[in-house]
């Protein structure tokens, strides 16, 4: 059993409704992925260890990410340090602007821990409308399979 985890931030409601979609995608999966999903203040460096793949889904803050992403990456980053190389991820973003910046952000991030991003970053701005979550079911399905069949 392969093992994903998603942390997430929401405080408008928008991420939660992305996770929720990103979610129903990986648990296509069930049978060959466990899933944890955790609040980015509820996730410490025992999940991160844990896992052998991640999404994260942050709401887009003044251009950069959540301070509760922030704070998850801040809290792990040293103790992990050379423990996580390549570790598979990919992230989610509820945008009121272009959400380029929380990207980049965690672009930057995830290169110091050594992770390998497998999915372009998926950005949705305003309100999500059925594409959008049909788009956050499919990166969910994305990284469960691909954990399920070995690829990353």
């Amino acid at each position: 059993m392969k093992r994903l985890l998603l942390i997430y931030h929401s405080q408008s409601g928008r991420t939660a409704r992305l996770m929720e979609a990103v979610c129903a995608g990986a648990a296509e999966f069930a049978g060959e992925v466990e899933l944890r999903v955790l609040r980015a203040f509820d996730a410490g460096l025992d999940d991160l260890l844990w896992a052998e793949g991640l999404l994260i889904g942050t709401p887009e803050n003044f251009g950069y990410l959540s301070g509760a992403v922030k704070d998850f990456l801040d809290r792990t980053y040293y103790p992990a340090e050379g423990k996580t190389l390549g570790l598979p991820w990919a992230m989610f973003v509820s945008a009121g602007n272009d959400g380029a910046g929380a990207v980049r952000a965690l672009e930057r991030i995830a290169t110091g821990y050594g992770w390998t991003r497998v999915a372009e970053a998926l950005i949705v701005q305003g309100e999500p409308d059925g594409m959008a979550l049909a788009r956050c079911r499919e990166l969910g399905q994305t990284l469960a399979a691909g954990l399920a069949c070995g690829v990353f």
